[in-house]
């Protein structure tokens, strides 16, 4: 499996010195992301030694007569192999949820509302097994990071208090490390938006360094912005890069959620230091690149 679980055990055991192979059921790894951001991902992997089988599952295990352990995929393929390590994703728990007769979502998950509250009004529900809805988009969405958990138990319990709480959806941010490097993302992707059929939307990419360029260490960035075409809303953020990627993603992801355009990001206030940005940040790069578009001053 190529999810965080995936490419975390794969940079770990590779530190170790084993030899790895990544076997992924999809044609990328980190399936959340777009596919040009996840072959950047892929090129850190194959610089580091990872073998990676793509758009092949996992079909068996077997011994073989010395004993030894193969993976054999769904293409027929197989893989000699010391140790194997399941990381294909997870499925709620909702058994006790179904047998309490609680609504389970068409995604898998327990429903709940924004108090976090299931169907059973006396029952409350959070974390990887509820389905909530997408901030962004509005749609159902099934997301395990520990992030919006911990806030809907948080939520839960102040509504158990009497508070008036409620969990405003969520945007899938997330971050990863791979190897030197770190790959982040929030909002939604232009594959996500394809398949819901939206077509009100632009895309921007950027390659800024990540402090300034005469200051020791800095690293190219590779950006992926997401907007709106009829009000420049900010949708979603995808970034790679060795330094500076967490600020960056942050800065994003709390202008999704505050619903900013790229106008905003033009003009957004951010640190400034020689050994931590540049006096126009990469989020002020954004902000600009896209405005250009829009303003038809840099049509592309």
């Amino acid at each position: 499996g190529g999810g965080f679980i995936g490419l975390e055990m794969v940079e770990n055991l590779v530190h170790r010195g084993l030899e790895v192979t990544l076997i992924e059921r999809s044609n990328q790894v980190m399936p959340p992301l777009d596919p040009e951001m996840a072959k950047l991902v892929q090129g850190y992997m194959t610089k580091h030694g990872v073998r990676m089988d793509l758009n092949d599952g996992v079909a068996e295990f077997k011994q073989t007569e010395d004993g030894a352990l193969e993976v054999v995929t769904s293409s027929g393929k197989a893989h000699p192999a010391d140790i194997v390590i399941l990381a294909i994703g997870v499925r709620p728990e909702t058994a006790l949820a179904k047998m309490a007769g609680i609504e389970i979502g068409q995604r898998g998950g327990i429903r709940v509302d924004e108090h976090m509250r299931t169907t059973n009004a006396d029952i409350f529900a959070v974390g990887d097994a509820v389905e909530v809805k997408d901030f962004v988009t509005g749609q159902w969405s099934l997301v395990a990071l520990a992030g919006p958990a911990n806030r809907q138990g948080r939520i839960a319990a102040d509504v158990i208090a009497g508070r008036d709480s409620r969990f405003r959806g969520t945007q899938g941010t997330s971050i990863c490390q791979i190897f030197e490097a770190a790959i982040a993302q929030t909002g939604v992707s232009e594959k996500t938006l394809r398949q819901l059929g939206e077509t009100d939307f632009e895309k921007i990419y950027l390659y800024p360094n990540s402090h300034a360029g005469y200051y020791p260490g800095a690293k190219m960035m590779a950006i992926k912005v997401l907007f709106r075409k009829s009000d420049g809303r900010l949708l979603g953020a995808q970034v790679l890069g060795e330094d500076g990627v967490p600020k960056r993603i942050d800065s994003f992801a709390m202008a999704i959620q505050m619903g900013c355009t790229i106008y905003d990001l033009e003009e957004s206030e951010l640190c400034y230091a020689p050994p931590f940005g540049s006096a126009k940040d990469p989020v002020n790069f954004a902000g600009m690149v896209a405005a250009d578009i829009l303003r038809d001053d840099m049509p592309i």
